[in-house]
């Protein structure tokens, strides 16, 4: 086991079990979007059979179904097939921008990939595609006037910035899965003066590769519509989408021949959210995301998993490593 130090985020952790000539990759996160405390506000809980807490389901199960699945192979005396690598990093929830590099070339040398991320929806359904994630923030600037005496030298940077937001909306096409969402928008200072600044965080979800460069040429060549405002577009993809490929369906096809005994049946969906699944994808390398907890509502504070399935998702993960 091994830390890799940070200093803006937590370490990642990278442990190896097992041995051989081909690698097999466990994705985990450890971080939340909770904020220092939530755990003290709402602990840890079971009640009627589900498992409630923040970050429970998204993802310390899936930690918990890694190291358990490992442990239950040697407490059977098993060895995985090949030998696991296990990446637990702390920056994913905003990015995974220190461990993509990390994530990325292990993904390399790695013969498949497994990602603990939960389930999709109450079946626990494997994540055989997912939306490319891009990133950006809008900075306008306009120029600051009396909003009763002399409005008209003044430049509204909050106007603009609302003709830039209907433009970016506007760049929403649901036929091809690609939304574009201002999610924070802030402008001006006080109520009487015409605002000299304003800002908006803005979210890119599509479902092709072709289709990401595309929109995110419009984003990024966004222009101002009012005269002598100014508009600043930085950021870009952040996660590259996830198509499901061939090399994926064949391996979801051979991971249900240990989910069928268990009596596991394992779907597939294709879902909107981003993972560092999505960078191992991106390399060629076969990957499988969702065999994490089953249970609903991450992110939110209802959020739980169907402690039920728990063990049964540790059977299936350490079927899978053993070959058996």
């Amino acid at each position: 086991m091994r830390l890799v130090p940070q200093e803006e985020v937590g370490d990642h952790l990278v442990a190896d079990v097992g041995e051989g000539d081909q690698q097999v990759l466990l994705l985990c996160h450890m971080d939340t979007v909770w904020p220092t405390g939530t755990i003290q506000q709402r602990p840890f809980r079971v009640e009627a059979g589900l498992g409630y807490g923040p970050g429970i389901l998204d993802m310390k199960a899936g930690i918990a179904i890694a190291l358990h699945a490992l442990e239950t192979l040697k407490a059977h005396n098993l060895a995985p097939q090949q030998r696991v690598r296990i990446i637990v990093n702390s920056d994913e929830e905003v990015g995974s921008t220190t461990s993509r590099q990390l994530i990325e070339e292990e993904a390399r040398k790695s013969a498949q990939v497994y990602c603990l991320e939960p389930g999709a929806g109450k079946e626990g359904a494997l994540k055989t595609g997912r939306k490319g994630v891009g990133m950006f923030q809008v900075r306008v600037t306009g120029r600051a006037a009396h909003a009763g005496n002399e409005p008209e030298k003044g430049i509204s940077a909050v106007e603009e910035m609302a003709h830039q937001i209907l433009r970016l909306h506007s760049l929403t096409d649901l036929g091809r899965g690609t939304t574009v969402n201002v999610g924070v928008v802030q402008g001006g200072t006080v109520r009487n003066q015409v605002a000299a600044f304003a800002e908006a965080m803005v979210d890119l979800r599509v479902t092709k590769m072709q289709e990401a460069e595309r929109v995110e040429k419009e984003i990024l060549s966004s222009t101002p519509v009012l005269a002598g405002a100014s508009v600043e577009v930085t950021g870009g993809l952040n996660r590259p989408p996830m198509e499901r490929s061939e090399s994926t369906a064949l391996l979801l096809n051979s991971v249900r021949r240990f989910a069928d005994p268990l009596g596991i049946n394992l779907s597939e969906a294709q879902v909107g959210g981003g993972s560092d699944a999505q960078f191992a994808a991106a390399v060629g390398v076969p990957v499988l995301d969702g065999l994490g907890g089953v249970g609903e509502g991450p992110h939110a504070d209802h959020e739980y998993v169907v402690v039920a399935e728990l063990p049964r998702r540790v059977a299936l993960l350490a079927s899978i490593l053993a070959g058996k």
